[in-house]
């Protein structure tokens, strides 16, 4: 069972659970085309924003396998909602996780995925005991691929056409760090 203390404070991020009222500010994020661009879905309506956020909300302890932490992310000075996490456990048999980073296009090239991500890390490993967390993207999504390379993630697969997504094949990056490696570094 993890079921953290919040906010979980960074040296510039609140990460809290989501709210019915975060809407305004999470539809900004998950109704942009660039947010949208390499993931399953076309950008929202705010109704779909809404529905989203609803499953969200309330997703702030994991319990059992199979259940996904979903945390918002803002800055700490302001309080603007800037992203949106998520650690889904997806294996007790494997002690496995996998994590999710969608950060608002305006406050991309700062840190702030990096800074909010290493708390995923700590949950999953420091507090949930897991043995490995991983991450995937879309291989055209750069961004993604880079901050995990930088999170100390290891590329374990280039996977080719392996999805159609949005009508076309796709290939995918998977990425992961074990326990040990999150201990030494």
């Amino acid at each position: 069972m993890l079921r953290p203390t919040y906010p979980i404070k960074t040296a510039r991020l609140n990460l809290r659970p989501f709210t019915r009222g975060d809407l305004s500010a999470f539809h900004a994020i998950h109704s942009h085309a660039e947010v949208a661009r390499y993931l399953y879905w076309e950008p929202h309506t705010r109704a779909q924003s809404a529905e989203a956020l609803a499953r969200k909300t309330g997703s702030d302890a994991l319990a059992e396998p199979g259940q996904t932490l979903a945390l918002a992310v803002e800055l700490a000075d302001t309080k603007e909602l800037i992203g949106d996490l998520t650690l889904h456990w997806t294996s007790a048999e494997h002690d496995s996780g996998e994590i999710g980073v969608i950060l608002n296009p305006r406050h991309h090239g700062r840190g702030y995925a990096a800074e909010a991500a290493r708390e995923l890390f700590k949950l999953g490993f420091d507090g949930l005991g897991l043995h490995r967390i991983f991450g995937r993207c879309d291989a055209r999504n750069i961004a993604s691929a880079s901050l995990m390379e930088g999170l100390g993630m290891r590329r374990e697969a280039h996977l080719r056409e392996n999805e159609r997504v949005k009508g076309e094949w796709t290939d995918e990056l998977v990425y992961a760090m074990l326990a040990t490696e999150w201990t030494r570094r």
